[in-house]
């Protein structure tokens, strides 16, 4: 490996001398598998040589993330006191990226284990039941669990134990909630703590009637409207068809199937090359909350957006998955990387919404719909709602944007 990286004699003695020559080599080969460039390689392979000179790594203890920080401190200010570095910030980030990666690789990282939640085995009773026996999605699963250990991490600092907690106790954190939260986030948690404790109830983990007598915040009946950009605002954010930068291509197919077709970010991350059938122009998508698959007709435009895309930008390497990362190693992008793709083009463009993530388009998406004259069962489909409730949210944006028209016209009027 040593032999394709470095052309100079004593740069490829002092690699290939230096101690744990064929770890490093195996953790290189490993990059330049997954896709990393030349030039990315051989910086490595020099920050390995720091890293093996700065930790000790003559026997074979594993090695703590305080000892990588406090090595990576000592780096840091030798390279400022030596003037080749700007500052100690990124010396610091690069050697400890380094080593983690490296010693992780080789099995020799320390990782400490995370303090265990309050009541943990009560809150993993209850995910399971709400996957296995109610079928729920795992994105709504995690927000309950957030929200139910968000109570127990706070129920514990009382000092007792889970069946004797309370309606009472259930109040105050609501209460507490309210000083930072809106009235949807606290209708929210309560739902989330009403399901709990009524399975709670059942399990007779607590007292009965604690479910029933966790009240939520009155909601007014505009308050929960669906909150998307303006479908002039959405049209500006998606990249122009002729642009030439690698980022903004990958990103106008992303945003595109955002757009048209309402998807969920978990959709589009787990959308596969083998899910595009070009022959018969169609798109199939597994739908998050209902667990199977759903197949739209390839527009044109989208279709157009990800070819190109796939010819021009997308990495060559053995991932599956459509959309990745545009820098070696090459993974694919979360649900997280499509909110910051989403994100930045707004802040980008100075568009102000309350909602900037791909949800919000999703929003735009159907309110688009149901602009164009498109009825509530259509869009239902088109979003994949498992049930007309959550769709006749948007006859709500419908009939808020009539009562706008009829002020304004009142307003000429009077």
């Amino acid at each position: 490996m040593f032999d394709q990286l470095f052309k100079q004699p004593c740069a490829l003695s002092r690699q290939r001398n230096a101690p744990l020559a064929s770890e490093r080599a195996a953790f290189l080969a490993q990059r330049a598998e997954e896709g990393a460039a030349q030039d990315t390689l051989v910086r490595l392979a020099r920050e390995l040589l720091v890293v093996v000179q700065e930790l000790d790594l003559a026997n074979n203890d594993v090695i703590t993330p305080l000892a990588i920080d406090a090595a990576a401190d000592r780096w840091a200010r030798q390279q400022k006191r030596r003037n080749r570095a700007h500052t100690e910030r990124w010396s610091r980030i690069f050697f400890q990226q380094t080593a983690t990666h490296w010693l992780r690789f080789l099995g020799r990282l320390s990782i400490l284990e995370p303090e265990p939640k309050p009541f943990a085995s009560l809150v993993e009773h209850f995910a399971n039941d709400l996957q296995h026996e109610r079928g729920l999605a795992s994105a709504t699963i995690a927000n309950y669990q957030w929200h139910i250990e968000r109570f127990l991490t706070w129920f514990s600092t009382q000092q007792r134990i889970f069946a004797q907690v309370s309606v009472a106790d259930i109040d105050v954190f609501l209460a507490r909630q309210g000083v930072h939260w809106c009235r949807v986030s606290i209708a929210t948690s309560a739902k989330a703590l009403r399901a709990f404790f009524r399975y709670a109830e059942a399990q007779q983990w607590c007292r009965v009637g604690i479910a029933a007598a966790i009240e939520s915040p009155r909601l007014f009946r505009e308050e929960t409207l669906p909150a998307g950009p303006a479908w002039e605002d959405v049209q500006q954010i998606i990249p122009p068809s002729d642009t030439t930068q690698p980022r903004a291509i990958r990103d106008r197919a992303i945003l595109l199937l955002f757009v048209v077709y309402g998807l969920r970010s978990g959709e589009v991350a787990r959308l596969r090359l083998e899910d595009i059938d070009w022959a018969l122009e169609q798109l199939t998508v597994t739908r998050t909350k209902q667990h199977r698959a759903q197949v739209y007709p390839l527009t044109h435009e989208v279709g157009s957006a990800i070819v190109r895309y796939l010819q021009e930008v997308r990495p060559h390497c053995g991932r599956r998955e459509v959309f990745l990362t545009l820098r070696a190693p090459f993974r694919p992008l979360s649900a997280g990387g499509l909110y910051h793709v989403t994100r930045s083009r707004f802040d980008h463009l100075g568009i102000q919404t309350p909602r900037r993530g791909p949800h919000a388009l999703r929003h735009a998406c159907a309110c688009h719909l149901l602009a164009e004259g498109l009825s509530l069962d259509a869009i239902s489909d088109h979003l994949g709602h498992r049930s007309l409730t959550s769709t006749r949210h948007y006859a709500k944006v419908d009939l808020a944007g009539l009562r706008e028209v009829a002020r304004f016209d009142l307003g000429g009027l009077l």
